[in-house]
């Protein structure tokens, strides 16, 4: 079943680390099935906390989605980010529409 993560950022503490995340985490997808559905794109808030930005990614399913996050790769971007700002990350099942 397709599922997807979904990143938040609620904080921008240092720019620079931020941009060296960019670039190891958009490294770290490659040779994955991932398709980014949405990425930093305007932001309207109906309700809750504002957002500073936002990430959606289309995954296979769950398990490929945690091996992307789970990842070497990925594991060696992240230590940026979270020098770099505060997110949260979900992964969600997509719903299978053949039923």
């Amino acid at each position: 079943m397709t599922a997807y993560l979904v990143a938040i950022q609620d904080q921008v503490t240092d720019p620079a680390e931020l941009q060296t995340y960019s670039e190891k985490a958009g490294a770290s997808l490659e040779g994955r099935t991932a398709t980014p559905l949405a990425y930093y794109g305007p932001i309207e808030t109906l309700e809750g906390a504002p957002a500073k930005g936002a990430v959606i990614l289309q995954f296979p399913d769950a398990a490929a989605a945690r091996d992307w996050y789970e990842s070497p790769g990925y594991q060696d971007a992240r230590q940026h980010r979270l020098r770099g700002g505060h997110y949260r990350f979900y992964i969600i099942d997509g719903v299978d529409s053949a039923g």
